[in-house]
């Protein structure tokens, strides 16, 4: 806030840093396509979402270490040499490529989609907060879900008439282009409600600060390496299809086996199954991108690229939104607070952290046992629908995801949809 006037101005700046990493993100990856033939793509889609998840956990640890050490400003201001590095490694290692075909602006087609999922993850959030019966959640959900069809048709519209659509329909003439994109969001969508869920737990069960529930997070870490890196390998080996079937099972069972975790258990037994599910994830994740952008054309890399990030980044808000809503009300309904004065009953039902609050000002460490155990109770009824996630993951893998490791460019529509 020594640079940010006011938190408006802090808001916007974040909006600026959002925006800005969207494009890098989407570009880099539709630079995969210009670099790499067919056949490299999926090894080198591996290596980027390596990278990626490698990145990934690095904010909680970094940041509650700079927490614990200096200004938190500095979080921000790292930023300010990564940029310069990227710029100059971009510039250096990046060839230029542009595509022929000069894209339009659709203006309806982009506030259609920002409402809708701005609407539908808003009411997830307040689900959560208020409870699902809350009418105004509930509104939010299906007015989110009505503008989001809105757009869907828009698209179709705008594309019969000539126009530039935000998102070309001829992309989803490709069954594994659109089976791959959504698949790899709903990979996502399952795993990124740990990096909400579990740093809660470790500071409220376990007693830790920032960095040492960080410093814990590591194990999804090296599952989703050691998921990424031979998503190639056996995309080679056993096709595509029964790849990401494979991530999605291994998702599904470390859900379940976190879905058993008590309050009295081990930091090792958190390591084994958090590992477990992020190397489904990590295998899942990076078969169904390589699938989805193996179709594209060096014509239509920009936009197919933004797509498959849109589904993957949209699994992100909503994945915690859902897991984030699943725990709060667990932890709310497993939560006594019949003996609580009722202002202090309100403050522990807001969050853990309230909770643990409440427990100490009252000099009660019954009831502080009593929020341990019902942010536990939250947490695996979050697991059950990570793993239910996941296992709808496994069936539309097997149902619609083509098999082999090419497949037909979507730019021409006369040969068929997928081969196998």
């Amino acid at each position: 806030m020594r640079l940010a006037p006011s938190p408006g101005w802090f808001l916007f700046a974040r909006l600026l840093m959002g925006l800005a990493g969207a494009g890098i993100t989407v570009m880099a990856l539709s630079a995969l396509t210009v670099l790499f033939d067919e056949d490299e793509r999926p090894k080198a889609v591996g290596v980027f979402q390596a990278a990626n998840f490698l990145a990934l956990p690095l904010g909680p640890i970094l940041g509650g270490w700079m927490l614990s050490h200096f200004w938190w400003g500095w979080m921000f201001l790292l930023n300010v040499p990564v940029v310069l590095l990227g710029l100059a490694v971009g510039g250096v290692l990046v060839p230029e490529s542009r595509s022929e075909q000069r894209p339009g602006m659709d203006p309806i087609g982009t506030a259609a989609s920002m409402i809708g999922l701005v609407a539908v993850t808003y009411g997830l959030v307040k689900a959560g907060e208020d409870g699902w019966s809350d009418a105004a959640a509930v509104a939010c959900m299906i007015a989110g879900v009505v503008v989001l069809a809105g757009f869907f048709v828009w698209e179709r519209s705008v594309a019969r008439r000539g126009g530039a659509p935000l998102i070309p329909p001829v992309l989803f003439r490709s069954k594994a282009f659109a089976s791959g994109a959504a698949l790899a969001g709903l990979a996502g969508l399952g795993m990124i409600g740990l990096l909400f869920t579990m740093p809660q737990y470790f500071q409220a069960v376990h007693g830790l600060d920032a960095l040492g529930s960080g410093l814990r997070l590591l194990p999804l870490v090296a599952g989703l390496l050691i998921g990424a890196l031979p998503a190639a390998w056996l995309t080679r080996a056993i096709g595509s299809k029964l790849t990401v079937a494979l991530g999605f099972t291994l998702l599904a069972s470390g859900a379940g086996l976190g879905a058993t975790t008590q309050t009295s258990s081990s930091t090792a037994f958190g390591a084994v199954w958090m590992a477990i599910l992020c190397a489904g994830t990590g295998m899942a994740l990076s078969a169904a991108t390589s699938a989805a952008i193996t179709t594209l054309s060096v014509e239509r890399s920009g936009i197919g690229s933004a797509v498959v990030q849109a589904f993957n980044k949209t699994g992100g808000p909503v994945g915690t939104a859902v897991m984030g809503s699943i725990l709060a009300a667990g932890y709310q309904r497993h939560l006594d607070l019949s003996a609580l004065p009722p202002g202090a009953g309100a403050e522990a039902r807001k969050s853990v952290y309230g909770g643990m609050a409440v427990a100490q000002n009252l000099g009660s460490p019954s009831f502080g046992r009593s929020v341990q155990d019902a942010l536990v109770y939250g947490l695996d009824i979050s697991m059950l629908a990570a793993a239910g996630i996941a296992v709808a993951g496994v069936v539309l893998t097997l149902l619609f995801l083509p098999g082999l490791r090419t497949y037909p460019d979507p730019d021409r529509p006369k040969e068929p949809a997928h081969v196998g």
